[in-house]
């Protein structure tokens, strides 16, 4: 049954049976992921469920999150939903407590929420380059932070932060996010060394451009990176990352042609790449 934090003081199971017991036993882990109503976050909450994991679902859509955890419930697993804005401040914070309320144990965290903003930076809205900011990095570091420790203490956790093939080069017409993304990608993997033989893994996936909504979101659907090209679905990805991160793979770029880009950066001298990046991120036409 589908549990939402907000509930929680006036709700109560009200069973008492050996079945649901043993229904729900079962799960392997705890995952909380976030960005879960969209996208490669909805993908991934369907491949953990079908795995046995329950999961805590994060996003600002309540309507959404209590449809998949409709779903993912038909599957045996318990779903738990916590409706709130990432690009606020005190949101980490607040999705902690809500699991603490909840008593419950996270095994593993899919910092998986995002989104980009397209446009010059000269141009674009500060306010909204300050919430992506405060999503894309500040809520993935502090659920990180918050959550972390626990696992330490038992020695065992899973942790996948969604970076970007943006992470790995500058992105103009992007400039923000292609940082942002740059930024999990350093911190994730820097913290897998720290992490080293303490039971505790930490996963970057690093997809190209996905069939996930992104695209519009990020009011960049007429680019020349993205414009008339067959996309991985959310799903091809997401299958991707649930690999990754249960063999613990620092980093984890999904497709040929993605692994090649996120190369190419290396061989070519730093100031040649802006300008090539900037052509593939303008519209077509321009």
């Amino acid at each position: 049954m589908m549990l939402d934090a907000e509930l929680l003081g006036s709700w109560t199971l009200g069973v008492g049976s050996w079945e649901f017991a043993a229904r729900y036993n079962r799960a392997q882990m705890t995952i909380l992921i976030t960005g879960a109503s969209s996208g490669i976050g909805l993908e991934l909450a369907r491949i953990c469920a079908s795995h046995r994991h329950d999961v805590v679902l994060v996003a600002r859509r309540r309507d959404a999150l209590a449809a998949l955890a409709q779903e993912v419930e038909a599957l045996g697993v318990r779903a738990h939903v916590i409706p709130i804005d990432l690009s606020a401040p005190g949101a980490a914070a607040s999705v902690a407590a809500q699991v603490s309320q909840l008593g419950l144990q996270i095994e593993g965290l899919v910092n998986n929420a995002g989104y980009g903003l397209f446009g010059p930076f000269v141009e674009t809205s500060l306010d909204e380059e300050l919430a992506m900011i405060q999503v894309n990095i500040v809520a993935l570091t502090e659920l990180t932070k918050r959550l972390l420790p626990a696992m330490v203490a038992r020695r065992s956790g899973r942790i996948m932060n969604l970076a970007s093939t943006a992470a790995f080069v500058p992105g103009p017409l992007m400039a923000v996010y292609y940082a942002s993304k740059a930024y999990v990608l350093s911190f994730s993997e820097a913290l897998a060394e720290e992490l080293r033989d303490s039971g505790v893994t930490v996963t970057a996936l690093c997809p190209g451009p996905t069939a996930s909504g992104f695209q519009a979101a990020a009011r960049n659907e007429e680019s020349k990176l993205v414009a008339g090209r067959k996309l991985p679905t959310s799903r091809e990805v997401a299958e991707a990352g649930y690999r990754a991160m249960m063999a613990g793979k620092q980093v984890e770029i999904p497709g040929l042609t993605n692994k090649v880009v996120a190369f190419i950066p290396r061989i070519f001298p730093r100031r040649a790449v802006p300008p090539v990046v900037r052509r593939s991120q303008e519209r077509r036409g321009a």
